[in-house]
């Protein structure tokens, strides 16, 4: 097949997980032979497409999805979105339009088709999960001193990995680990500066930022290798791909109830109220001291390869084409 791949015009501005999810996918789908085109408006013609593959449900696509829809031209949506109550933050309209001109729609969780069946009037066979996935190299073995070497940092500190925002909750983090003595290491872009500004002027030393480190860096795994905990106690996650990563690692995680992460952790997860800091820090220390068996962790996120979410984009296409 020959597949367009296309999202918001800014998204690669300070990618974060949805970003490499469109990434990893074309790899895989490229090792079935398939090809992958990433959409560029001044330079390609849409008539050969088999299929247009469109990720994320931000804003400025309806001219592109009106046109996909007018031509009879395959529209396969991953939504990348995590309704929550308060649906007054999303544009609910130009979403729902999105959904409805779409053949195939693909959440990554069954939890996420639920939220959708809720708001918006499609039938569900419209819908279609397909995962976010993980590298297999995240499940070697590395060892932990590279990380701590270049950041001057004791291992069994407690990681997050991701884009410094609202969204992901750092604060919250950062205040419950300074409530029993652990220092946080943050790893990821600054998408919001008063965000962090106010993370700074709050956590009292308790947290040490080291930046962007690039997905395929040595050093991220060696971050894995070297912390105690990783913790993504975000406003919602689907799941965040940086948890999967960990988990591949073996490492104890304490992650959000909002969203979908325990379709993919099971019980092998502490799962806290991202608003509760003395819930996250009780958390964080049962992690510390009573983490299930690592290679049970393993094996539970072994199923998310890349590989097979190729396969489930298969299945979506297939469906979308018929």
């Amino acid at each position: 097949m020959k597949i367009y791949f296309y999202t918001y015009p800014v998204a690669f501005q300070c990618p974060g997980g949805g970003e490499i999810q469109l990434l990893k996918s074309k790899e895989a789908l490229e090792r079935r032979g398939h090809e992958v085109v990433l959409f560029n408006q001044w330079e390609h013609d849409l008539a050969d497409a088999d299929v247009v593959h469109q990720f994320s449900v931000q804003g400025g696509f309806y001219n592109l999805v009106a046109y996909l829809h007018s031509h009879d031209i395959p529209l396969v949506l991953s939504p990348i979105l995590w309704l929550s109550d308060n649906t007054e933050q999303y544009a609910m309209g130009e979403i729902g339009y999105m959904l409805s001109a779409s053949d195939v729609i693909c959440p990554n969780s069954q939890a996420e088709v639920d939220r959708f069946l809720g708001h918006f009037d499609l039938p569900e066979e419209r819908y279609c999960v397909t995962h976010n996935g993980v590298d297999s190299v995240f499940f070697e073995q590395v060892e932990p001193d590279a990380f701590c070497r270049t950041f001057d940092i004791n291992s069994g500190f407690i990681l997050c990995v991701g884009n410094v925002e609202p969204r992901k909750n750092q604060i919250s983090l950062v205040e419950a680990a300074k409530l029993v003595g652990l220092e946080v290491v943050l790893i990821g872009d600054v998408r919001d500066e008063d965000y962090y500004q106010t993370l700074c002027r709050r956590s009292e030393g308790h947290f040490k930022y080291v930046g962007h480190i690039d997905h395929s860096d040595p050093l991220l795994r060696s971050a894995y290798a070297a912390c105690g905990v990783f913790a993504l106690p975000s406003l919602l996650e689907t799941p965040g791909l940086a948890a999967l990563e960990a988990a591949a690692a073996g490492v104890p995680l304490v992650i959000t109830k909002e969203g979908c992460a325990k379709e993919y952790f099971g019980d092998h997860a502490f799962y806290v109220n991202p608003t509760d800091i003395e819930e996250i820090s009780e958390s964080l220390v049962k992690a510390m001291v009573q983490a299930s068996d690592p290679e049970l962790l393993k094996t539970r996120v072994r199923e998310f390869s890349w590989d097979r979410v190729a396969e489930e984009l298969e299945a979506a296409y297939e469906k979308a084409r018929a």
